[in-house]
């Protein structure tokens, strides 16, 4: 009789339940781009450190300029470039002329943009300074204050936050250098199964090309780990504890050991399921435990992805997933993908999880959370599929629920509740967004 199924839900903490996150270092700033901070960031510097000009134009008392907005004429006295200090002073019934960027000099509370005034515009290569202009009171001063932006030692980001463009942006204007993050992880990722030859390899008679490996390898990268990939490994015990010993070995000025190993296929109830076999066998009290332990084999209540198995090999944690691509794939988002955020301690809300309208109608698996590749496409004001007059957008199969194709044509994949028999047209349908 086949054990009780598990919920995907309790599977997850099972697995999470492995890893822990690794320890911080140091880097360069720019070098940190998609790591994980491992504490919180202070601005070191004032962002902007001065006050300064928002717009080109000219640097005026707001004291000269009529409140009813009249125009006046003022003696113009010098000129400010970005980077440059310019005139100490701007005094009664005098403008200077300045540059976006450029700092405001003392007596200065205003600049009126140039295209506001009786000069029009700057010209390059003209005189840099005419003797007088008119202008008059804008609605806004046009200033950006010191610290407008950042303030010293305000709090620029949380532990657990991923760097980003944006955020190096950020850190950098306040003087940061050295950021400490997360180490990266590395994750061993294998495929198994005699039939399987590396991609770009002849095909012998009943072979197939290893598309897990590959997949799985990309997806692990797209999640912030590094990745080794060992393997196609064939369906031989022997060859399989060699593989999970060559990815957990550290070649010292070399790469390191993993911190993660996937492995995809072998973990069904078929007479040649090496990984079932491998981990029946060093299960603890079959060999002492030397090798493996917490081993985990399960039934997830998923379609596909049913078979599991979790379990440390030397230490590392080792997450078993199904030979099929699409159970694979669905897999490695539901289970390796939140295994390699506990490794990078990434923090900040759980993954986007819409709901659409069904633009047609699909099977379910009662029992079992059925995993669908969808697309979206647009609908019309009475539910069909219409790309003249979108009204709101639904969701469509991609494909065949267990090809590959299905998995490049999708935007995401639909989580199909374990209590829905049948999804039919204009049913809500929760989706696991991938792009």
């Amino acid at each position: 009789m086949e054990p009780q199924a598990r919920s995907v839900t309790e599977h997850v903490e099972r697995v999470l339940a492995l890893v822990t996150p690794l320890r911080s270092e140091e880097q360069e700033l720019e070098d940190a781009l998609g790591a994980v901070l491992a504490e919180d960031l202070y601005a070191t510097a004032s962002v902007p450190p001065f006050d300064g000009a928002a717009m080109d134009g000219y640097a005026v008392r707001l004291a000269d300029l009529p409140p009813d907005g009249s125009p006046v004429t003022l003696q113009v006295t010098g000129d400010v470039a970005a980077g440059e200090s310019g005139p100490a002073t701007v005094g009664p019934g005098q403008a200077l002329r300045i540059m976006t960027g450029a700092p405001l000099p003392s007596g200065a509370d205003a600049v009126v943009p140039v295209e506001h005034t009786s000069t029009g515009r700057f010209v390059a290569g003209a005189p840099r300074t005419e003797p007088s202009v008119t202008l008059a009171r804008q609605p806004r001063a046009h200033v950006r204050g010191a610290g407008e932006d950042v303030r010293q030692g305000e709090r620029l980001a949380r532990a657990g936050t991923e760097v980003t463009a944006a955020l190096v942006g950020a850190l950098a204007a306040s003087g940061t250098v050295r950021v400490p993050v997360r180490r990266r992880p590395l994750v061993a990722v294998l495929s198994t199964g005699s039939e399987l030859v590396p991609a770009g390899e002849p095909l012998g008679p009943g072979q197939i090309t290893d598309s897990n490996g590959p997949m799985l390898a990309a997806a692990a990268r797209a999640a912030g780990a590094d990745v080794v990939r060992l393997g196609p490994v064939p369906d031989d015990p022997a060859a399989l504890r060699g593989a999970l010993d060559e990815a957990v070995r550290s070649t010292g000025a070399g790469r390191p050991g993993a911190d993660l190993i996937v492995t995809a296929g072998g973990v069904s109830a078929g007479a040649a399921d090496v990984v079932r076999e491998v981990l029946a066998a060093s299960a603890p009290g079959a060999d002492g435990g030397s090798s493996t332990t917490d081993v985990d084999v399960a039934t997830v209540a998923m379609s596909p992805g049913k078979p599991q198995g979790l379990a440390r090999w030397r230490g590392v944690p080792w997450l078993a997933l199904p030979g099929n691509p699409v159970g694979a794939y669905a897999s490695f988002e539901l289970f390796a993908r939140p295994a390699i955020d506990r490794l990078r301690d990434k923090q900040g809300p759980v993954r986007h999880h819409p709901t659409f309208a069904a633009a047609a109608g699909w099977s379910g698996s009662p029992g079992r959370l059925r995993v669908v590749p969808v697309r979206l496409v647009p609908l019309a004001d009475d539910g069909a599929t219409d790309s003249t007059a979108p009204s709101a957008v639904g969701v469509v199969p991609a494909g065949s629920n267990h090809a590959l194709s299905a998995l490049a044509a999708a935007d995401g994949l639909a989580l199909v509740a374990p209590d829905v028999e049948k999804v039919r047209i204009g049913d809500p349908v929760r989706v696991l967004m991938l792009r």
